[in-house]
């Protein structure tokens, strides 16, 4: 197939906001593909050349994207900058550039998806001395024989950010349409073995029969049963017969696969993280008995002087962390706290009840303490208990409490009615004022896309930074009282009072409520503070800055979240 038919196609799918037509010029490409090349354009439409858990990444940033395009169409870097700055996306950059674009290039020939596709893998492939100039040669080389319209797509691709709105479900669905296969036969397929692009070609070439033989294998990842939340405790409780609370750690859910002494870790994510985490490989070796098996815990990075719980960011350094790999294990140690086993020994767990998996898990685990342990854990229906216990969690620093159905099943892939509810504190909301931004890419080039958030100092009557907001601002209207990024923008402009790169600096005048999932410690941001997962609320046009919340109230909603004062 040719590499400009597929970029027609995502230039449609750009352009078509419906998810269910989405799926349909889905389904009609994947009818009408070959099997062997099948996979190939699935992975594509996804926007990256290999399944979401390889190990293998691009890893080109924008200022070799920059270098590749000047190189391929003969202009200065500083001219493909300029040029991305106005417009706010290095593959619109592209396409622009090679449009306007006089001579044409000598010997140039038509690019196949699968010529592209193999250049793709390459780049990603490339490592050690050299590596990016080599990655730098290969963009080029497809640029080289691109026209506009397949540059802008080859350098979004290459950057991971195709942005044609399509998710994974779009795929799922349009899988299930092109085949003719149960929508859920393929969702739990990719449960097992979540890879559009195999699952794609089984549906093909065995159908529904084919999609319900897929089994989970060892160094692979599965797709984890998730928690819904509950009110509180009471109800947490009060949902089931036979009820076991565990902590709900601060961490990292890790997914460990052993077969002999191989050792494979991912994250809920998918992402495999077993080279920034050859410590935890060791504990795994060492703490699992069993030959084969896939077990589940909460890993948290420990301090290594007072042995308690460190901030999430200081654990994430490590995930994706090429470098420095054993230093940052010896000054950031983990420690994995266990609490379910889906795979044993070649016995696949998902139809054993949560209480047998657990007999199960503490049968092939031998515990290293302080370092590869169970999950606190207590199995009570008394509500003072549980509190007592809840209390106990946060006065340790972890978020709050899972609570956990003893008799139910192992369902992955999903929030199951029934299964598991997590527990945690409700963070009273926050006024905080837009202290700067950065200007956004993509559909929002042209507004400022995520606002710096500033605590008010009261001894200096200066405002320090505590966090980046992104969410809950609208690029449309769907309700009067939404606020579109374009209105915060039209009203932030005038406030700008410098510029540095995409980022700008933004006279403290605009006071916005916001939500947020917690406080944490952070050497990032000057208040030392950060607001995790940060959510735009609304406007407070009745709130002047000086009004807006202090660092001493960050400071106090910190301690009541941990467990250190009182509500």
């Amino acid at each position: 197939m040719r590499y400009s038919r597929l970029a027609d196609i995502y230039e449609e799918l750009e352009k078509t906001s419906a998810k269910l037509a989405k799926k349909d010029i889905i389904s009609k490409l994947l009818k009408s593909a070959p099997s062997e090349q099948l996979p190939r354009l699935v992975l594509l439409l996804i926007g990256r050349p290999f399944p979401a858990w390889s190990e293998e990444k691009m890893g080109v940033a924008n200022q070799l994207m920059i270098r590749a395009i000047s190189k391929s169409i003969g202009v200065k870097p500083s001219e493909v900058t300029r040029k991305f700055n106005e417009i706010g996306d290095l593959g619109k950059t592209a396409e622009w550039m090679k449009g306007k674009k006089k001579q044409r290039t000598l010997m140039k020939k038509e690019l196949t998806v699968d010529f592209v596709f193999k250049n793709l893998q390459s780049v990603a492939r490339q490592s050690e001395s050299g590596s990016q100039e080599r990655k730098m040669n290969l963009v080029v080389e497809m640029l080289a024989h691109a026209g506009p319209k397949e540059a802008r797509y080859i350098v979004r691709t290459v950057l991971e950010e195709l942005r044609i709105g399509v998710a994974e479900g779009i795929v799922r669905d349009a899988i299930s349409d092109a085949f003719g296969v149960d929508v859920k036969a393929v969702e739990a397929s990719w449960s097992l073995y979540p890879d559009y692009s195999e699952i794609s070609r089984i549906a093909k070439e065995k159908g529904e029969d084919g999609l319900k033989k897929v089994r989970m294998e060892i160094g692979r990842p599965i797709i984890v049963l998730l928690a819904e939340k509950a009110p509180d405790l009471k109800a947490a409780l009060e949902a089931y017969e036979h009820p076991a609370l565990e902590f709900k750690y601060d961490g990292m859910r890790a997914q460990i696969h052993k077969k002999g002494d191989k050792i494979w870790i991912f994250t809920r994510r998918l992402e495999n993280v077993t080279k920034a985490f050859p410590d935890l490989a060791d504990l795994a070796r060492r703490g699992i008995k069993a030959k084969d098996a896939i077990i589940e815990g909460e890993l948290l990075a420990i301090d290594p002087k007072t042995h308690r719980p460190m901030p999430f960011q200081m654990l994430s350094t490590r995930i994706k962390r090429k470098h420095g790999v054993e230093k940052a294990a010896k000054d950031i140690p983990v420690q994995v706290n266990l609490f379910d086993a889906v795979y044993v020994e070649g016995r696949n767990l998902f139809d054993t009840s949560l209480e047998k998996r657990m007999e199960e898990l503490k049968r092939i685990v031998r515990p290293i303490e302080g370092r590869f342990q169970f999950a606190r854990q207590l199995r009570t229906k008394d509500l003072e208990k549980a509190e007592k216990f809840y209390k106990a969690a946060l006065e340790a620093g972890q978020e709050g409490l899972m609570v956990k159905n003893l008799d139910a099943l192992y369902v992955p892939g999903r929030r199951v009615a029934g299964g598991w509810l997590k527990v945690k504190p409700v963070m009273e909301n926050l006024d905080l004022v837009i202290v700067g931004a950065v200007w956004g890419t993509g559909k929002r080039a042209g507004w400022l896309g995520s606002m710096v958030l500033g605590c008010r100092e009261p001894g200096t009557g200066k405002f320090l930074e505590c966090g980046m907001l992104g969410t809950g601002l609208k690029e449309k209207k769907s309700k009067e009282e939404d606020v579109t990024l374009e209105q915060l923008t039209a009203m932030l402009k005038p406030l700008i009072e410098g510029e540095k790169g995409n980022q700008v600096m933004i006279k403290p005048k605009v006071v916005v409520e916001v939500a947020y999932e917690e406080i944490q410690k952070s050497p990032t941001y000057s208040s030392g503070w950060a607001l995790r997962f940060p959510r735009f609320i609304r406007l407070r046009k009745d709130k002047a800055p000086q009004q807006a919340d202090s660092l001493e109230r960050i400071k106090a909603l910190y301690k009541i979240q941990k467990g250190k004062g009182s509500k």
